[in-house]
C-alpha cells in the first residue's frame, strides 16, 4: 500500500527553489507540469472550440498520407505511458510517495492526452479562411515548453537530489524516463516544424483548385505551384536522385578519393580540439614559469596545429586546401555526369513536349540546377556534417572538462541558433522562390524578343519589348528586395544569439577564474573554443541557406528529370526489317487532346516504290500522318506496319534510320553549309557532302560563296534564302539514302520558279523510294501513283489525277480553285508587263507636230 507522508521530501519544501547545487525536485516537478497542463487545457480549450465552431471537417483526399504522421502519434502515446508507467512503478517501489510525484504523473499525463486530442482535431478538421500551413501556435509552444522543461535538467548536473549519479537502481531508472522524454520532446517538437500530417497548402486553395481543375494557376517552370511547399519535401526522392553522383559507380580512383577527402574531414574535426587546448597549454606555462624547452616545443605543435587548421574566419589550412584540391576530380565529374544524362535526357522527351516548351526557362534552369548540385553536395560533406560534429564535440569537451553550465550554455545557443535558422530560412523559402520564378520570366522574355527580333522589326514594337521586358525586371528586383531584407533579418537574429551565448559563458568563465577554480589557461581555452566554434556556426545559417537555395534551384531541373517520355520502346522490341518498303495505315485513330479527334478511321497502303500524295484543307490532319510514321506519337487506335511490321513494336532508331524527311519549314544549325549537309550522316566524307550538294542542285550556288563549304549559315539558318536552305535539307537527306523518304510541303513557302527547281530535285531523291508527299500546290503531285484527299481526318477521296477530276468531287474544286488562281497570277503579271512596257516606248509624233 501506498502512502502519501507529505506534499515534499522531510529535507526540502515547495518554497525552496534551488537546493543543493540544483534545483529543488519538489518545486520543479510542481511548476513544469502545471504550466504545461494550464496552456494546454485553457488555450487548447479555446483552439478546439474555435475549430468546432468556425472549422469544418477536412475531405479524406486533402489529408497526406503519411508514416511520419503516425510516428507523431506513437510518440506521443508513448510519452503519455511513460508518465503513467513511471508514477506507478515509483508508487510500487517505494513505501511513502512524496505528493509531488503524483501531482507530477497525473497532470503530465492529462497534459499529453489533451495535446493528443489536439492532433488528432488538427488533422481531422481545418479552420476554411487559415491562410497558414503547418501546426497551430498552441501545439508548437506545448511542444517547445516540454523540450525546454526537459533541458533544464541539466541544471541540476551536480544536484544529488537528481538521478545524474545513476549509483542506485531508481536513479538509473529516472534517468532512462528523462531520456525517453527528452528524445521524444525533441522529436515531437522537429517534426511539429514539418507538420507532416496536415496540408502543404491552404485548405480553401485545395478546394477550388480542385473544383476548377486549375492546371496551370500560379505554376512553376514546369507545372507545379509550389509556393507555400517546404524545400525539405520529397528529400528522400532527391537525395535519392544526388547519389549517384556523389558516388562516382565505376570508377576505383575517384572512389578513393572520396574515400580520403572524407578521411580528412575526421583529420580537421580533431586538429579543432587540440588547437585550443595547445593554446591553453601556452597561457598556464607563461604564468606557471616553465622552462624554454617545454614552452618552445608547446608552441612549435600549436604553430603546426593552426598550419594545418588555417587561420579562421573562412581562411583555409593545408589540410582543407589538400581536400578541396583532391575534391575538383569529383566535382567534375559531378558536373559532366548531371549534364550529359540531362542533355540525354531531353533530347528523349516527345515532341509534344519540346513543342511547348519554354526555351528560356529550361536554359535557366539548366544551368542553375548543375551549379547547384555541386554546391550542395560541397556543403554538406564539408560544411554541415563538419559543424555539427563540432558542435557535438564541444558540448562533450565542456561538460567533461569544466563543468554542466558551460554545456548548457552552448546547447541552448546552438539549440536556439540552428532552430531560428531553420525556421525563418523556411519561411523566406518563398521569396527566393518567387525570386527565381520571376528571373525565369524576364530571361524568357528576352530570349523569346530576341529570337523573334524579324517580327519585332515587321511592327515596330522595339519598344514596346523593351517596356515588357523591364516590367519583368521590376518584379523581379521587388522579389530580391523580399528575398534580401529577409536575409538582414535572419543575420540580426543569429548575432543576438551568438553574442549573448558568449556573453554568458564568458562572464561565467571569469567569475571561476576569480574564485580559483579555474586557472587563467582555461578562460583563454574556452574563449579560443567557442570563437572557433562560433565561427563555422556563424556561416552555419549561410550552408543552410546556400543548401536550400541549392534545393530550390534544383526543383526545375528535378522536374525536367522527372518529365515522362511519351513514346517509349517495348522492353523486347526489336529492329525494323526493312526489306521493300510497303507501308500500311489500318484503321488509325490519333487526337492530340482528348474529344478532338484528328485523325478517323485512316487506312491506306503505299506499295513499294510508289509515290502517295496526301492533299487536303489546312488542318486537316496531313501532317500528322508524317508525324505517325515517323513515330513523333504513337497511335490511339489501329496500327501503321512497315513491311509487315508494327512500328510501335520495334526500336525508333531503327526505324528512323530507314526514313528521310524533308520538311516545310527548314531549320539549320548555326554551323557551315558542309557540317549541316554532313548531319545527314556523321561519318560522310567531304567528297560526299559534295556529291549530295550536286545531287541537290546547290553545289555551284555554295561555291559562288566567298568562303564555299565553310560558310557561316547564321541562327536556324537565317543567312540563306529558303529555296536555299530547302536545297540544304535535300542535299542532307540524299546523304542519309534513305529508302523511304516524307515530303511534308517542302515547297509550299517558295516562288514558283525555285520550287520548279527543287521539286526536280526531289524527284531525283524519290527515285526507286518509296515516297509519302504533303502537298499545298496540286501541281506538283500530278503524277503521283495515287493522291489521298484528306477531310475533317478522314480519307474522302483516293486515286490518279485523272480519276479524282473526273469525279468532280473536293480534288476536282481544289483543282479549279488553285487553277483559277494560277490564271489570275499570269494575267495580273502579263498587264504588269504591259504597263511597264508602254512606259517605256518614246512618245509617238503626228504629221501637225512635224
Amino acid at each position: 500500500m501506498v502512502f502519501i507522508q507529505s506534499y515534499c521530501e522531510s529535507n526540502s519544501s515547495i518554497s525552496q527553489t534551488w537546493v543543493d547545487e540544483g534545483i529543488s525536485p519538489c518545486f520543479f516537478f510542481t511548476l513544469a507540469p502545471t504550466i504545461l497542463l494550464t496552456m494546454c487545457f485553457f488555450l487548447g480549450t479555446v483552439h478546439c472550440i474555435f475549430y468546432q465552431k468556425y472549422g469544418t471537417a477536412m475531405e479524406p483526399k486533402f489529408i497526406p498520407r503519411t508514416r511520419l504522421y503516425g510516428f507523431q502519434q506513437f510518440i506521443s502515446v508513448l510519452l503519455l505511458v511513460q508518465f503513467l508507467s513511471g508514477t506507478v512503478w515509483q508508487a510500487a517501489s517505494a513505501g511513502e510517495l512524496p505528493g509531488y510525484v503524483v501531482l507530477y504523473g497525473c497532470f503530465s499525463a492529462l497534459s499529453w492526452a489533451w495535446a493528443i486530442a489536439l492532433l488528432r482535431v488538427e488533422r481531422r478538421r481545418v479552420l476554411v479562411m487559415d491562410r497558414t500551413r503547418g501546426h497551430s501556435v498552441v501545439l508548437l509552444l506545448f511542444w517547445a515548453l516540454a523540450f525546454s522543461a526537459e533541458n533544464l535538467a541539466f541544471v541540476s548536473w551536480y544536484s544529488p537530489h537528481w538521478w545524474w549519479g545513476l549509483e542506485t537502481k531508481k536513479q538509473q531508472v529516472l534517468f532512462a524516463l528523462w531520456l525517453m522524454r527528452y528524445i521524444g520532446t525533441g522529436l515531437l517538437f522537429f517534426i511539429g516544424l514539418k507538420a507532416p500530417g496536415l496540408p502543404r497548402r491552404p485548405y480553401m486553395l485545395l478546394i477550388n483548385e480542385d473544383e476548377r481543375d486549375v492546371e496551370n494557376s500560379g505554376q512553376s517552370l514546369l507545372g507545379t505551384n509550389e509556393e507555400n511547399q517546404s524545400t525539405w519535401s520529397d528529400f528522400r526522392k532527391k537525395v535519392r536522385l544526388l547519389i549517384p553522383y556523389i558516388w562516382p559507380k565505376g570508377n576505383v580512383f575517384l572512389q578513393l578519393l572520396v574515400l580520403f577527402c572524407l578521411g580528412l574531414v575526421g583529420v580537421e574535426r580533431a586538429i579543432n580540439v587540440f588547437v585550443p587546448i595547445y593554446y591553453k597549454n601556452i597561457v598556464n606555462e607563461l604564468t606557471d614559469g616553465s622552462s624554454w624547452h617545454t614552452l618552445a616545443t608547446t608552441v612549435c605543435i600549436y604553430v603546426l596545429l593552426k598550419f594545418l587548421q588555417g587561420g579562421g574566419a573562412g581562411a583555409s589550412g593545408f589540410v582543407s586546401n589538400v581536400r578541396s584540391f583532391l575534391w575538383i576530380k569529383v566535382q567534375q565529374f559531378t558536373d559532366r555526369v548531371v549534364q550529359v544524362r540531362l542533355f540525354a535526357h531531353l533530347h528523349s522527351l516527345s515532341l509534344r513536349w519540346h513543342l511547348s516548351r519554354k526555351t528560356g526557362d529550361v536554359l535557366r534552369s539548366i544551368d542553375r540546377g548543375t551549379s547547384s548540385i555541386n554546391s550542395l553536395l560541397s556543403y554538406i560533406i564539408f560544411s554541415i556534417f563538419p559543424t555539427i560534429a563540432d558542435i557535438v564535440i564541444s558540448i562533450i569537451y565542456f561538460i567533461t572538462n569544466f563543468n554542466a553550465w558551460f554545456g548548457l550554455i552552448v546547447f541552448v545557443c546552438m539549440t536556439l541558433y540552428l532552430t531560428l535558422t531553420v525556421i525563418i530560412t523556411e519561411w523566406r523559402t518563398k521569396y527566393r522562390r518567387e525570386m527565381n520564378q520571376q528571373d525565369n520570366n524576364a530571361k524568357s522574355k528576352a530570349v523569346d524578343s530576341l529570337l523573334n527580333f524579324e517580327t519585332v522589326k515587321y511592327y515596330n514594337a522595339e519598344n514596346y519589348e523593351v517596356g515588357r521586358f523591364e516590367d519583368a525586371i521590376l518584379k523581379y528586383q521587388v522579389a530580391e528586395w523580399k528575398t534580401q531584407a529577409s536575409l538582414a533579418f535572419l543575420n540580426q537574429t543569429q548575432n543576438i544569439i551568438i553574442g549573448s551565448g558568449l556573453l554568458a559563458g564568458s562572464l561565467l568563465c571569469a567569475y571561476f577564474v576569480t574564485e580559483g577554480k579555474f586557472q587563467v589557461g582555461d578562460y583563454v581555452l574556452f574563449g579560443t573554443y567557442i570563437i572557433q566554434l562560433y565561427t563555422p556556426l556563424n556561416w552555419f545559417g549561410t550552408y543552410y541557406r546556400m543548401i536550400q537555395k541549392s534545393f530550390i534551384d534544383m526543383e526545375s531541373m528535378f522536374k525536367l528529370f522527372e518529365e515522362e517520355e511519351e513514346v517509349k520502346d517495348e522492353v523486347n522490341a526489336g529492329n525494323l526489317q526493312y526489306t521493300q518498303g510497303k507501308v500500311e495505315f489500318e484503321n488509325v485513330y490519333f487526337s492530340y487532346t482528348s474529344g478532338k479527334e484528328i485523325l478517323q478511321d485512316v487506312s491506306f497502303t503505299v506499295l513499294p516504290g510508289q509515290t502517295v500524295a496526301l492533299v487536303g484543307p489546312s488542318g486537316s490532319g496531313k501532317s500528322t500522318i508524317i508525324r505517325l510514321l515517323f513515330r513523333f506519337y504513337d497511335v490511339q487506335g489501329g496500327c501503321i506496319r512497315i513491311d509487315g511490321q508494327d512500328i510501335s513494336k520495334v526500336k525508333q532508331t531503327s526505324l528512323r534510320a530507314h526514313i528521310g524527311v524533308v520538311p516545310q519549314d527548314t531549320v539549320l544549325f548555326n554551323d557551315t553549309i558542309q557540317n549541316n549537309i554532313r548531319y545527314g550522316r556523321i561519318s560522310a566524307s567531304d567528297q560526299e557532302v559534295e556529291e549530295a550538294a550536286i545531287a541537290a542542285d546547290i553545289h555551284e550556288k555554295i561555291m559562288t560563296f566567298p568562303d564555299g563549304y565553310d560558310t557561316q549559315v547564321g541562327e536556324r539558318g537565317l543567312k540563306l534564302s529558303g529555296g536555299e536552305k530547302q536545297r540544304v535539307a535535300i542535299a542532307r537527306t540524299i546523304l542519309k539514302a534513305p529508302q523511304l523518304i516524307l515530303l511534308d510541303e517542302a515547297t509550299s513557302a517558295l516562288d514558283t520558279q525555285t520550287e520548279r527547281n527543287i521539286q526536280a530535285s526531289l524527284t531525283k531523291v524519290c527515285a526507286n523510294r518509296t515516297t509519302i508527299v504533303v502537298a499545298h500546290r496540286l501541281s506538283t503531285i500530278i503524277g503521283a501513283d495515287q493522291i489521298l484527299v484528306i477531310n475533317n481526318g478522314r480519307i474522302a477521296e483516293r486515286g490518279q489525277h485523272e480519276e479524282l477530276i473526273l469525279k468532280g468531287g473536293l480534288y476536282a474544286d481544289m483543282w479549279m480553285k488553285q487553277q483559277q488562281a494560277h490564271d489570275s497570277d499570269s494575267s495580273s503579271d502579263t498587264e504588269s508587263k504591259d504597263r511597264r512596257s508602254e512606259k517605256l516606248q518614246p512618245p509617238s509624233t503626228s504629221s501637225a507636230d512635224v
